[in-house]
């Protein structure tokens, strides 16, 4: 099958395909269940005292959507042939269905992305660890808003339906899944604005860590960066951005690696793997970064404001590093990174 184009879709979705063989279907079974279970394994461990923002909502939306396609997938297998309020459902729908998830999520990011970092844009300054029921209201309309949008992009274009449909009845042993072009140059940009932050930053970065201490800190021993620039207040966005790249790269190294690794093989994931929960959150700590750094001169330091992010803590980006009431720590067991 060839990659499928939609004009109406102000060229929202360009896809490299990447054939597999129907019979396939218990590894794909298989690769939906341990992409579900990652889901709600990081809906569980994440911190729950935050405040709700739109990526949450869609978040839990996504781990939702997933379980149904599972669910959907494990059905299909097992009675491999059944009909269901008049429509009959065979194997080859398992290779419909999940092309037409990898179509929506394909042209979700841009988006996605967009909604999540206006939303902390506007409200990254907000003190209320609980906004408004209709805050609340409005995130879910949003996500609901965006996934109604995105599949009714897809299937309102009868040619796609039809193609996806007639492709799998002539072409049973093959499956064509979509890499997301959108996907890629967010990866890409991220990258390159990662690295073009490492590289103005890299003198202040290296003298942070190379200051590095530990210092009990509320009855803890923690890792304390006891530099101190010497730029004066006009410099204080670029002395920020050090402690944001800190923070960030403490907790998303991994990922940003993976990032590199993957760009540079030029592997082409699936859609429908690829836009998963841990890549979200890990969009979702990049976003508020950005928004601390944009707003910075609007951030009030209070218990309420880090409330944010449910697996980075920004705290002691705002908090001066040197603290004359530190005192060396006699037992370094737990180690705690502040930065």
């Amino acid at each position: 099958m060839a990659a499928i184009h939609c004009e109406n879709c102000s060229g929202q979705y360009h896809y490299t395909q990447v054939n597999q063989p129907l019979e396939i279907s218990c590894t794909l079974l298989l690769i939906m269940l341990g992409k579900v279970f990652l889901d709600f394994f990081m809906l569980q461990v994440k911190q729950k005292n935050v405040k709700v923002s739109f990526m949450g909502y869609f978040c839990v939306s996504l781990a939702l959507l997933d379980f149904t396609l599972l669910m959907s997938i494990f059905f299909i297998f097992y009675f491999e042939d059944f009909a269901l309020w008049g429509l009959r459902f065979t194997k080859y729908h398992i290779c419909l269905f999940t092309q037409i998830i990898s179509l929506t999520y394909g042209i979700l990011h841009y988006p996605v992305y967009l909604a999540a970092g206006l939303d902390y844009y506007m409200t990254i300054a907000q003190t209320s660890q609980f906004p408004r029921r209709g805050q609340r209201l409005l995130y879910v309309f949003a996500v609901a808003v965006i996934w109604i949008s995105g599949f009714f992009c897809i299937l309102k274009v009868p040619a796609t339906y039809e193609e996806l449909e007639i492709q799998n009845r002539f072409s049973p042993y093959q499956c064509p899944l979509y890499a997301s072009v959108q996907s890629y140059s967010v990866s890409c940009a991220m990258v390159l604005l990662i690295g073009t932050a490492l590289l103005a930053c890299r003198k202040e970065l290296i003298a942070m860590l190379l200051s590095v201490r530990v210092v009990s800190f509320a009855d803890q021993p923690v890792l304390m960066f006891s530099y101190v620039s010497n730029n004066n207040g006009t410099c204080f966005k670029w002395q920020l951005l050090t402690r944001l790249l800190l923070c960030f790269l403490g907790t998303w190294a991994p990922f940003v690696l993976l990032q590199i690794i993957i760009l540079f093989l030029g592997a082409r994931i699936p859609a429908y793997m690829e836009m998963n929960v841990p890549w979200l959150y890990f969009i979702n700590s990049f976003l508020i970064a950005v928004a601390y750094w944009c707003r910075c001169h609007d951030v009030e330091l209070t218990e309420e404001m880090w409330s944010t992010d449910p697996f980075v803590s920004w705290k002691f980006c705002f908090m001066p590093f040197n603290n004359e009431n530190t005192e060396p720590a006699d037992k370094p067991g737990t180690v705690i990174v502040i930065c």
